[in-house]
């Protein structure tokens, strides 16, 4: 006898999605990123006296679960991505870019474009996430995330998880052979 899963997994799916609410996200990124060449990550520790804005356990998961998600390997041995976060509570003018769509940007890798800054009113309850390339030992990806409504509650766990979300919706690379099927543990020599 057959089971057919297919409306439990249909039910699951969308009552896993009743609780997100996509947060109003701006992003930029570094010209000198290779975004489809990254293969593993790990997130930052803070150095030194403990800072509080930059460890949640609830964001590590979170951002450790997406990446993985998009065949990310977390590896605590030379990672290609080094993922901080920080978590802003009060408001903050914050200086981002305007820059073509990644997904567009990619296709061309025309480091030629000007950056062309401007500078973003943040309000209370920013989350900031940025992955740093650590070969090139620089941020090559940012964003950063607050309500148009109020500000995010770093103690509502359901606020912290629809920040991550909304965020990293924004970046959109699969690990390098993720999809062909290759496995990042056969392409550790090559770093």
């Amino acid at each position: 006898m057959k089971k057919n899963f297919a409306p439990l997994l249909l039910v699951l799916f969308l009552s896993s999605c009743l609780g997100y609410k996509e947060l109003p996200v701006e992003y930029d990124y570094s010209y000198k990123g290779n975004f489809k060449r990254y293969r593993t990550f790990d997130i930052m520790k803070p150095a030194g006296p403990t800072d509080s804005t930059m460890m949640n356990e609830i964001i590590e998961k979170s951002i450790v679960a997406r990446m993985k998600f998009l065949g990310y390997r977390q590896s605590a041995s030379k990672p290609h991505l080094i993922i901080g976060f920080k978590m802003f509570n009060d408001s903050l003018r914050f200086n981002g870019y305007n820059q073509p769509d990644i997904e567009e940007w990619v296709k061309s890798q025309n480091d030629n474009i000007d950056y062309n800054p401007q500078k973003f009113n943040l309000n209370t309850g920013t989350l900031l996430i940025q992955f740093y390339d650590r070969r090139q030992n620089r941020s090559i990806w940012q964003g950063y995330a607050t309500t148009m409504y109020g500000s995010i509650d770093f103690n509502n766990s359901r606020h912290l998880r629809n920040a991550v979300i909304s965020i990293l919706d924004k970046y959109r690379f699969w690990a390098e052979g993720f999809i062909e099927g290759t496995t990042a543990s056969n392409q550790e020599n090559d770093l």
